[in-house]
């Protein structure tokens, strides 16, 4: 069974297919009509909506959410923002009134949903915060002007709402032909992925919630890890970090932002706050996509994965862990448990580069990580993978050979990129032409050069 909390009253979805999406459900389901469909992929923010968990406040979209995944928690609508306030408009609410920052007011209720969990969120704000909670949400009737004045005037000003109990979650929902299970823990999620191979695992969804809200899939079993206790554990310890395979962007970012800067700064933009709070590292890895973000990243980094199965773990380096397209060395049972990164030495230094048409929110065109360690002013060790480039995230072997035990210099950067067509020979689709690829994957070599010498010029402008 289905329960969650709605707008604060107790709810329950006993009939619903679990694999519903949120925004289907409550515009269809329920007619609770405020919340919008623009792009039903996670791009747009229209559908916004307010996730209470663990007493957090977080902004995700609807779209993607399957109202599986609400079970046991608190969903706040528009509908029900003057409800939870005691009948008056949460000050979020009133500056987008009073200030005429709701426009023709299709989008209104999705940049309501962002920025009442930034009110609720505790943040110092500032334009930046504002900017980066609202980087999901897309308006087209003028400018953004007073939406942000709003948020300035509103946000910082919490409500005292306390969130209901949250129900008991259910480990099994069944309606119709489906079966939705939502193991809370490893041996649990092991005994599940044994017994059924062919399940769809879900965790945030930001991916398979596409192949709902798009394709209309309705699998027939889905076990759902987000609840399994050990894939949502971050430890920390001397020379490395460690990522349950749950944990999400949002909750792993603090720790990027401290050991990887150039890694964080990526992620926010992989996506928005809203992609973020669902989405899973652990998934964009099992995803297995050739244009995956955070990859070749990890894989520069000399990142292993622990896989679980009911018999057993093992460790692999994640650059093993993908065999071909959308293949990978899972085998029947299996899990990725957690995600181990070595922390970097003080002879180390990293950087990710991020290609795509758009800044934010867009699907990579070529993606590159790097990691060297050097020897006073030479190479000692390159370890350097893209994304994009091939069937699978991989190394560029050439490249990496031709920096080994060389001076560091720019000459010495852009020769070894020269070195990438031996490593690659990308295809042209409609994001880029193979001819494109190969020169841009060059050209970061001489990008790494100039970013860590402090002589890189201002490549990209953002205007806010």
């Amino acid at each position: 069974m289905i329960r969650f909390i709605l707008n604060g009253e107790a709810h329950d979805a006993a009939n619903a297919s679990p694999t519903t999406t949120m925004l289907d459900y409550l515009r269809d389901g329920l007619r609770m009509t405020g919340t919008k469909e623009g792009c039903a992929e996670g791009d747009c923010g229209a559908c916004t909506v307010v996730r209470v968990i663990d007493g957090r406040f977080e902004a995700v979209n609807a779209c993607l959410m399957q109202i599986g995944q609400a079970d046991g928690m608190e969903i706040l609508t528009v509908e029900g923002l003057e409800r939870i306030n005691g009948g008056a408009l949460t000050p979020v609410q009133d500056s987008m009134a009073t200030g005429d920052g709701t426009q023709c007011g299709f989008c209104t209720p999705g940049f309501i949903g962002a920025l009442f969990a930034l009110e609720q969120s505790g943040e110092d704000i500032s334009d930046a915060v504002i900017h980066d909670a609202l980087a999901g949400n897309l308006c087209r009737c003028t400018g953004y002007r007073p939406i942000i004045e709003a948020a300035r005037d509103a946000c910082g000003s919490m409500i005292g709402y306390t969130p209901a109990p949250p129900p008991e979650r259910s480990a099994e929902h069944a309606a119709g032909d489906q079966k939705f299970y939502t193991p809370s823990t490893l041996s649990e999620l092991t005994d599940l992925r044994a017994a059924h191979p062919e399940a769809m695992l879900l965790s945030g969804g930001t991916d398979l919630g596409l192949s709902v809200s798009k394709a209309r899939a309705r699998p027939a079993i889905v076990i759902h890890t987000a609840q399994v206790a050990e894939l949502g554990e971050i430890e920390e310890s001397a020379d490395r970090l460690s990522l349950g395979a749950a944990v999400s962007y949002t909750n792993a970012l603090p720790y990027f932002d401290r050991l990887y800067p150039s890694f964080a700064e990526m992620i926010r933009r992989i996506g928005s706050r809203q992609i973020r709070n669902l989405g899973a590292i652990g998934g964009n890895i099992g995803n297995a996509s050739p244009i995956g973000d955070t990859p070749p990243c990890l894989i520069a980094l000399d990142a292993t994965l622990v896989l679980a199965a009911a018999d057993g773990e093992r460790e692999i380096a994640i650059e093993d862990f993908f065999l071909d397209y959308r293949k990978t060395d899972l085998r029947p049972g299996e899990v990725i448990r957690t995600i181990r990164i070595p922390k970097l030495t003080d002879r180390q230094s990293f950087r990710t580069y991020k290609v795509s048409k758009r800044y934010d929110q867009d699907i990579s065109a070529v993606i590159g990580g790097f990691r060297l360690t050097f020897d006073g002013d030479r190479v000692a060790e390159a370890r350097i993978a893209y994304g994009g480039m091939a069937a699978t995230p991989k190394r560029a072997g050439s490249v990496e050979a031709a920096l080994a035990g060389i001076e560091w210099s720019e000459d010495a950067a852009a020769g070894a990129g020269a070195k990438i067509a031996e490593d690659f020979s990308p295809l042209t689709d409609h994001r880029a032409t193979a001819e494109y690829r190969t020169r841009v994957a060059a050209n970061l070599c001489t990008r790494l050069y100039r970013d860590l010498s402090g002589t890189e010029a201002e490549l990209e402008v953002v205007r806010l």
